[in-house]
């Protein structure tokens, strides 16, 4: 049975899409069958593994308005699969509000996907909103990252009081897979009080690989490129290569 991983945070510039990509793409490069869903409307995710969308997109997928088959695009990566998105994603938001059973329907999508998958990963919208809750109903748990800076831990709370009301209504096996630390750099002070803060806070489930500033990991999505596929060699490319080991150790 595959892993349902949704990544989130409502701040913005955290490293979640790119987490989502440079993870998908080091599981891959394991040999785990690993599929990307595309759940930003911003598509920044299907961008970033040099897919556009060609025919469904995770917008049909979550409607049920399309096949798995007319919704999933190869990568270039052996063992990666995504699910594109494009801006029409952006007016689910408003469709879904009218609909029953609403937060249920990316749930209702994905359960087939479990044996075709070791690892599902979903790249949720930075906000709280209808996308995003479909996507903590859907999954099994929830991957946080935190940006090493000032105030990388406000407005945490709103996002572990979603996490804990959809795991009383919604989905009662929500679980934190755990917390990712990015844009570190472990000369600076702050980097290593953000840390501390984090660890005081959220204990254990803190991974040990922390994801550094690395100039290469900001170029490759203008490439349309994992970092694995721009540069294997750069620093950024072997955390995530680390972070994907340790998600695989929690998972065996």
């Amino acid at each position: 049975m595959g892993k349902i991983i949704a990544i989130s945070n409502q701040k913005g510039g955290v490293g979640k899409t790119t987490t989502a990509v440079n993870l998908c793409a080091s599981l891959a490069v394991a040999e785990k069958r690993t599929l990307l869903i595309d759940l930003d409307p911003q598509g920044n995710a299907s961008s970033g593994v040099g897919v556009s969308p060609n025919g469904g997109t995770s917008y049909e997928f979550m409607l049920g308005s399309a096949s798995i088959a007319e919704c999933v695009q190869n990568t270039k990566i052996s063992y990666l699969d995504v699910i594109p998105t494009d801006r029409r994603l952006a007016g689910s938001e408003v469709e879904l509000v009218t609909q029953e059973d609403r937060e249920q329907f990316l749930k209702k999508a994905v359960g087939s996907l479990r044996e075709r998958y070791e690892f599902v990963v979903i790249d949720t919208p930075p906000s709280l909103g209808m996308l995003t809750l479909n996507a903590l109903t859907a999954a099994d748990s929830v991957l946080i990252p935190i940006q090493c800076e000032y105030y990388a831990l406000e407005g945490l709370s709103q996002l572990l009081s979603t996490v804990q009301l959809v795991q009383r209504g919604l989905n009662t096996e929500l679980r934190l897979e755990g917390v990712l630390l990015t844009m570190w750099d472990g000369r600076l002070k702050l980097s290593n009080q953000v840390a501390e803060e984090a660890i005081d806070f959220f204990g254990e489930t803190v991974y040990q690989t922390k994801i550094p500033r690395n100039v290469r990991l900001s170029e490759a999505p203008s490439f349309g490129k994992p970092i694995l596929l721009y540069d294997v060699d750069c620093v950024g490319a072997r955390s995530y290569l680390d972070l994907a080991q340790e998600v695989i150790a929690k998972n065996i």
